[in-house]
């Protein structure tokens, strides 16, 4: 259907090039745009049944702003625009406050013109309510997320998601999307996904901005970059360029009861990394009914060093043949990821109904090269022996996607989607490890190995939604097909896997009046082990301590429940979800060897229950508070080495408290206070002490609106690092993690372009109205 109308100026005459905008009522996300042609009118097509805000901007004028809830095919009265008292010149930027809306399958932030918009994306989701970020490790109700980019799925490791997260500028991200229960258009692998959508530029016009960070941690980090953006009747382009230069420190403090002896270790980390990170986006508009996007991201390190220093210390030393070793590990690693999306959509003009075609491809290359040195000494301190070995660890991964998906709009509140998707992941990986005796290097055939991984997946769903009265139901059902092939010289038998399996999902939805709303829904995922978790390959951080994959993994199948509503701006959720077979990383103590084995392995089951809280509100106008609130219960069970079955359970909390004040007559300056606290927990079997996350950051407008300077500080308290412990069986380890994460931050951002151009002559002729945009 249709949205059409006409915006006069304060003399009643026809306005041309105004900016119009589509926003939905909900969470005010971009939808569509356009600009109002010579005589002030605009239309726009194709636009769903639903409840809109309508925004109409123009140089000179205050923004107008309409809800509607539209039906059918619809005129507007014609709309008379007020003009300021004082304008200012070039772009204008607004500052406004961080907002949590909970939905009933997701909790969306938004952060668009935040202060929190100021940084990279990874500060970005540290910041969303319900997501936990240790280390390396991002969580989500005790889950690992999935990660999109505008509804495009990520495929990087997490340490290389970490890196691009890190590596991308915050200023283009809307909002970021936590979907709990996605529906079965998205892969099944996707249990919770955590979608970052990106701005739109809807109006005709170039916008651009520089950008620079500087951090001060342990050391010195800096990042700086651009973002631009260009529009005109028929095409849009978006590009993101940032460079990130860092240096990090990781002190690390450990013990092994052994049988006979403990072995404590303090160990230092530095990392040093210089990341380039590329984002585009290009769309074209052949016209009303086909439109052709190219996006990308890549992301290309050309220097990466990691360098570890330990010293490990035997108690009662007289138990081994020393009493202490020192080691150090040296690796360099060489990378890239390339990411491409091709997407093509045609909307039929019968019944507004759109077929979607989809191609991606990832290419992946990793490159390290590794020395460990351990020197070994007596009690009295006199060195005893010493042993090294090199090592080249390769892999190429591609990934390639191909989908297709038909929707289909009911005339009445609703809409069906039907679609197929295939996937391949292929990757080859080879290690080769050399003992270095004498000063001659010689291959270490028992821990050298090639490993190769095919892994494809066929799949194809249907879902449908529908509002009947005050009834909001959808449901659908996903089925996929797997095939996967794993090959290493080190493996007696193939890993050969082949499958097929149902996802259905369904929810349903009650309006009992204006404030008050209830739901429940259900959905079935997998999550297929990792290939990186799945090679067998033995990385050895010293001659104790081993990092190893697990080939004999299989797929996770993941059932969740949930019961929720609102009351006013009161959101609640009580739910439920069991894994059986979910994967955990734990450090298996050898106690014949003394070795510490960290491996993949696939739990019986594991529970959680919990309760959520939410409430986002002004206490008074300029200061906005959110708060998330999760009571759960967690319950681990593995039937251990040698059938010894064990379990271990705990109930947690976690708190998330956000206030944003918004301060000075033309709220230019915007301070963001937040503080997240989680009490003891269970990861697998392994207990994670209490920690508190707490930051600070400003963001003043300067330079007339068109630069903003911004200042944070993170780990106020240092409560932030945090300690893990493992005692179970004849497991009895510990490990304390002193991060790199009490930071000063600066930076500064000037934007330039027509976003909002300003004049104080409210009666510009014809031409130069032209030269402000173009009619879409």
């Amino acid at each position: 259907m249709s949205l059409s109308g006409q915006v006069l100026d304060a003399r009643e005459q026809p306005l041309p090039y105004a900016n119009i905008i589509l926003l939905g009522q909900t969470n005010q996300e971009m939808i569509t745009g356009t600009t109002t042609d010579e005589e002030g009118q605009f239309r726009m097509k194709n636009i769903k049944p639903d409840s809109y805000i309508i925004r109409i901007s123009f140089i000179g004028y205050t923004d107008q702003e309409l809800q509607l809830d539209l039906r059918e095919d619809r005129i507007l009265d014609p709309v008379k625009m007020t003009e300021e008292a004082e304008t200012l010149s070039e772009v204008e930027i607004t500052v406004k406050k961080p907002t949590l809306t909970r939905q009933p399958d997701r909790l969306v932030f938004n952060v668009q013109s935040t202060a929190l918009s100021e940084g990279n994306m990874m500060e970005v989701v540290k910041r969303t309510p319900g997501i936990l970020v240790l280390g390396e490790s991002i969580t989500v109700k005790n889950a690992t997320p999935e990660f999109y980019i505008n509804d495009r799925k990520v495929n990087l490791s997490s340490s290389d998601l970490l890196q691009l997260l890190e590596g991308t500028a915050a200023s283009a991200i809307q909002s970021v999307e936590v979907i709990t229960n996605p529906s079965a258009r998205y892969d099944a692998d996707s249990g919770i996904i955590v979608n970052i959508v990106m701005t739109k530029n809807l109006v005709t016009g170039y916008q651009g901005s520089v950008f620079g960070n500087y951090i001060q941690g342990v050391f010195p980090k800096y990042s700086g970059g651009t973002t631009q953006f260009l529009k005109n009747k028929n095409t849009s382009f978006f590009l993101n360029y940032n460079y990130n230069h860092r240096k990090i420190n990781r002190d690390n403090e450990g013990f092994v009861i052994y049988p006979d002896d403990t072995w404590t270790s303090d160990i230092n980390r530095n990392t040093w990394s210089q990341t380039h990170t590329v984002n585009f986006n290009f769309d074209v508009d052949f016209n009303e009914y086909n439109r052709l996007s190219i996006s990308s991201n890549m992301q290309f390190l050309p220097y990466f060093k990691y360098l570890t220093k330990s010293r490990t210390e035997i108690t009662p030393p007289t138990s081994q043949p020393f009493a202490f070793f020192n080691a150090t590990n040296l690796s360099r690693d060489l990378r890239h990821n390339m990411g491409f999306n091709l997407d093509y959509v045609h909307t039929f003009k019968a019944d507004n109904s759109k077929l979607m075609f989809n191609a991606h491809t990832t290419l992946y290359d990793y490159r390290r090269n590794q020395e460990v040195v351990n020197d070994y000494f007596r009690e009295d301190g006199q060195f005893r022996e010493s042993n090294a070995f090199k090592t080249r660890a390769d892999q190429n991964t591609s990934i390639y996607t191909g989908q297709i998906d038909y929707s289909l709009p009911f005339k009445e509140s609703g809409s069906f989607e039907a679609g197929a998707k295939y996937s391949k992941v292929f990757t080859e990986s080879g290690l080769v490890q050399r003992i270095i005796e004498n000063g001659f290097e010689i291959i270490d055939l028992d821990n050298s190995d090639m490993f190769d991984y095919d892994e494809q997946v066929y799949a194809g769903y249907v879902t449908f939604r529908k509002e009947i009265g005050d009834w909001d139901l959808s449901g659908g059902v996903r089925a996929e097909q797997t095939e996967v092939e794993a090959i290493s010289a080190s493996m007696t038998n193939n890993n050969t896997q082949s499958y097929l399996e149902w996802f259905p999902n369904g929810s349903i939805g009650y309006k009992i009046n204006d404030n008050t709303s209830l739901y429940a829904n259900y959905k079935r995922s997998i999550r297929r082990p990792d290939f990186r978790n799945l090679n067998p390959f033995e990385f050895f951080l010293n001659d104790n301590t081993v990092v190893v994959g697990n080939p004999a993994l299989q797929p996770v199948f993941i059932n969740n429940y949930a019961v929720g509503g609102s009351i006013g701006k009161h959101n609640f959720e009580v739910y439920f979800r069991q894994e059986d077979g979910k994967i955990f990383e734990l450090p298996v103590q050898d106690n014949d060897e003394n070795i510490i084995r960290y491996t993949p392995i696939n739990f019986d089951v594991t529970y959680e229950l919990g309760f959520d809280y939410i409430i986002n509100f002004n206490i008074i106008e300029n200061w906005n508070l959110g708060f998330l609130s999760s009571i759960y219960y967690t319950k681990d069970r593995i039937g251990w080495l040698n059938n010894q079955e064990t379990e271990q359970d705990i109930w947690a909390w976690y708190g998330d408290l956000t206030n944003n004040f918004s301060l000075l007559k033309d709220r230019s300056l915007d301070i963001t206070f937040g503080l997240t606290y989680i009490t003891d927990n269970i990861q697998g079997l392994r207990r994670v002490d209490s920690m508190i996350f707490s930051t600070i950051d400003v963001s003043k407008s300067i330079l007339k609106g068109r630069g903003a300077i911004t200042l944070g500080l993170e780990d106020l308290f240092n409560e932030s690092d945090f300690s893990v412990r493992t005692n179970f069986l004849d497991q009895n380890s510990s490990n304390f993690s002193n991060l790199d994460n009490r930071l000063f931050k600066l930076g500064f951002r000037y934007s330039f372009g027509n976003t909002k151009l300003s004049t104080t002559d409210a009666d510009l002729d014809f031409d130069e109205r032209k030269r402000l945009g173009e009619r879409n």
